[in-house]
């Protein structure tokens, strides 16, 4: 897998838990196997590549097509929501990245989630529980808030807020991954067709 694939593959990740945060907010509704997805890349700190953070391309689909539909030339397959959560990730990745205590933070959040998965599933109530919390006792004190826009009967549920907190930690993984690959947020402006083409390319193997 060359750069920009590997690029790519890391910038769906973002793409694809804005999509579940977004599904869950707006419908109560998400893809159990996608969540895990985008979970198993937290724990995944030191990877050797970035299908050793969430496998190959296949796992990360619904990713890769929400990159292509809200980058492509279609604007009717475009969702305000989705851009914005994205948008915001990148931004507070950035923010993130000058911060070492709260990198630090992060990490020690990290390795007790990672214990955790000794004795639960990665989807289990207590794990999401845990993420969740370090995303409210970290990224949630940045500014701007990402502020999550939807249905109040499915934001008001316990597990659904564990879950969409727990994602956009996930989001913030995949974004500093995919700054590590060399991502940047100009590529998205000016490098747009080659994401969306390296794309489509990536979810038809």
């Amino acid at each position: 897998m060359n750069r920009t694939e590997e690029q790519t593959l890391a910038l769906a990740a973002v793409f694809q838990t804005a999509q579940l945060v977004h599904n869950i907010a707006s419908s109560g509704r998400y893809d159990d196997d996608d969540l895990q997805v985008c979970l198993q890349g937290i724990l995944n700190t030191h990877p050797d590549s970035v299908t050793d953070v969430f496998g190959p391309p296949a796992v990360l689909r619904t990713g890769l097509q929400t990159l292509i539909n809200q980058l492509g030339t279609s604007a009717q397959n475009r969702k305000v929501e989705i851009a914005r959560y994205v948008i915001a990730l990148l931004h507070l990745q950035r923010k993130l990245d000058k911060n070492p205590a709260m990198l630090g933070q992060i990490a020690e959040g990290i390795e007790r989630a990672r214990a955790q998965t000794e004795h639960y599933a990665l989807t289990h109530t207590n794990v999401l529980a845990n993420l969740s919390g370090i995303y409210s006792d970290t990224i949630s004190t940045l500014t701007p808030k990402i502020m999550v826009n939807g249905e109040q009967q499915y934001l008001s549920n316990p597990d659904n807020v564990s879950r969409i907190r727990a994602l956009l930690l996930a989001g913030l993984r995949a974004a500093v991954l995919w700054r590590q690959l060399g991502g940047r947020r100009w590529q998205i402006l000016f490098k747009r067709k080659r994401i969306v083409d390296t794309a489509q390319q990536l979810l038809a193997q």
